[in-house]
């Protein structure tokens, strides 16, 4: 297995990770999905680390998802849709990350692919980008999140939508209906992915991942569970908080709120 497969580049606090298979639309290989968990804990490993970009090569996908040539000529491939080990499982291996990921889609992510953008804590497109879900049309159930995540990001008739025709979502669409952050050209999609990666890992890394961890347990909860989770997690973290620690730091939120106008 070649470690090019995924890409990994390190600077100034900043990880960008690039699933490098252009001529294969960045496919999901057995060889990429065990390699960016191996990258994936290194990064969350890596102390010098404080945000993570992940992108694809090229300008034509992010990741067409699954590689459907393998999952056809494998016996027993297609066990990877439902894969819980994150050397199998890309989502599952992006959770492994403790840092905010900024999911950097320069073009489409589709089915398996759409799962992984999913995967990431922030999303930016491209003017490039596309979305599709098309589990039904190649007659495999997702079972990487797809069908519970989505509905909850963009409501579930517009999940449905794209669930049951497999059509594309164009980036301009996704942004409207709350799917993805911010959408640039091309050219300028990484710049931006980078100031944003800039401004988190401004952030004490620990109480990044437990803020990061507060907000994504409670996403799985009902509000009033997800709610009272936060009262409980709240109540311990701030009790251990000296009053001369907020005011420290109060001068400096100030002075960045007059920067940002």
């Amino acid at each position: 297995m070649s470690d090019d497969v995924v890409l990994l580049e390190v600077a100034d606090g900043i990880a960008t990770v690039t699933l490098n298979r252009p001529q294969a639309m960045n496919a999901l290989n057995r060889a990429l999905r065990k390699r960016l968990a191996e990258v994936m804990r290194a990064v969350d490993a890596d102390e010098a680390v404080r945000a993570v970009i992940l992108t694809g090569a090229g300008e034509r996908a992010f990741t067409a998802g699954l590689d459907l040539k393998e999952l056809g000529s494998e016996e027993g491939a297609l066990g990877s849709a439902n894969a819980t080990d994150p050397a199998d499982n890309p989502v599952k291996a992006i959770e492994l990350c403790r840092k905010p990921v900024i999911g950097a889609i320069n073009g489409v992510a589709i089915t398996g692919g759409f799962e992984v953008a999913l995967a990431c804590d922030v999303l930016i497109a491209s003017t490039n980008a596309r979305f599709a879900d098309t589990h039904a049309r190649v007659g495999i159930v997702p079972g990487w999140g797809l069908s519970q995540k989505l509905s909850r990001m963009i409501g579930i008739s517009r999940a449905k939508e794209l669930a049951f025709t497999g059509n594309f979502l164009d980036a301009a669409t996704a942004h409207s209906w709350g799917l993805v952050n911010h959408v640039v050209a091309p050219d300028e999609m990484l710049p931006l992915a980078r100031r944003l990666a800039a401004d988190m890992a401004g952030i004490d890394p620990a109480f990044l991942a437990n803020y990061k961890r507060l907000i994504d347990d409670g996403y799985a909860k009902s509000f009033g569970e997800g709610l009272a989770l936060e009262a409980e997690r709240s109540s311990a973290a701030n009790s251990a908080v000296a009053p001369e620690e907020v005011e420290a730091r109060r001068a400096a939120v100030q002075e960045r709120g007059r920067t940002q106008g």
